[in-house]
């Protein structure tokens, strides 16, 4: 190497040091950095006030402790719900010692067919931890409405093969029941493992 290029070396090495001091600088001290969308103090998406299969009443209060990941969907969605509930397994497993610290909850946005039987037996070839949701038509409109959820039903060829848009992101709290991330669909295990991750190091 000759002079020429050791001095342009190290004005690129300063140049970087200099811009990397800039962001730090520019950065909150102590504020937690996501990958995903960083919500932290949206006043939406407040608590799960449904049933889950076995009947009980729950509320993002019985999860305290842990990083919950909520998805909205239903159990005849071709694509978008398992790919996402196969990304939350794939997170847990890359989580390791800490994966059973990250709870995994599906709320069914198909009341008519998704019954506690059929919701439990569909999460259950997923992972048999994740907690299945449901409610009347009336309460799932409404947290629903809460979370910002966005779906309606798509005639099918016969009135019982409808489908459901709707919205296909995820919702992340952390361990004390407080909205901090949005991850929007496709963005991957990796990506929300270290979501979770940065989220457990706060508790």
């Amino acid at each position: 190497m000759n002079k020429r290029m050791a001095l342009r070396g190290l004005a690129a090495a300063a140049l970087a040091a200099g811009s990397a001091s800039l962001l730090s600088a520019c950065s909150p001290q102590g504020k937690t950095s996501f990958q995903g969308v960083d919500v932290t103090g949206a006043d939406y998406a407040k608590d799960l006030p449904l049933k889950d299969v076995d009947g009980r009443q729950r509320s993002l209060k019985d999860f305290e402790g842990k990083v919950v990941v909520v998805f909205f969907g239903y159990t005849q969605c071709p694509d978008v719900c398992p790919t996402t509930l196969q990304e939350l397994v794939e997170t847990k497993q890359i989580l390791g010692a800490d994966g059973d610290k990250l709870q995994g909850i599906f709320v069914s946005l198909d009341p008519e067919r998704d019954t506690p039987e059929v919701l439990k037996a569909y999460l259950g070839n997923f992972d048999e931890s994740f907690v299945g949701l449901h409610g009347t038509p009336e309460e799932i409109a409404a947290v629903a409405k809460d979370f910002k959820i966005f779906y309606r039903k798509v005639a099918g060829t016969t009135e019982s093969t409808y489908t459901l848009d709707h919205s296909a992101g995820s919702y992340v709290f952390d361990t004390t029941g407080r909205l901090r991330v949005y991850e929007r669909y496709g963005a991957g295990p990796q990506v929300l493992s270290a979501d979770v991750q940065a989220l457990l190091g706060e508790a």
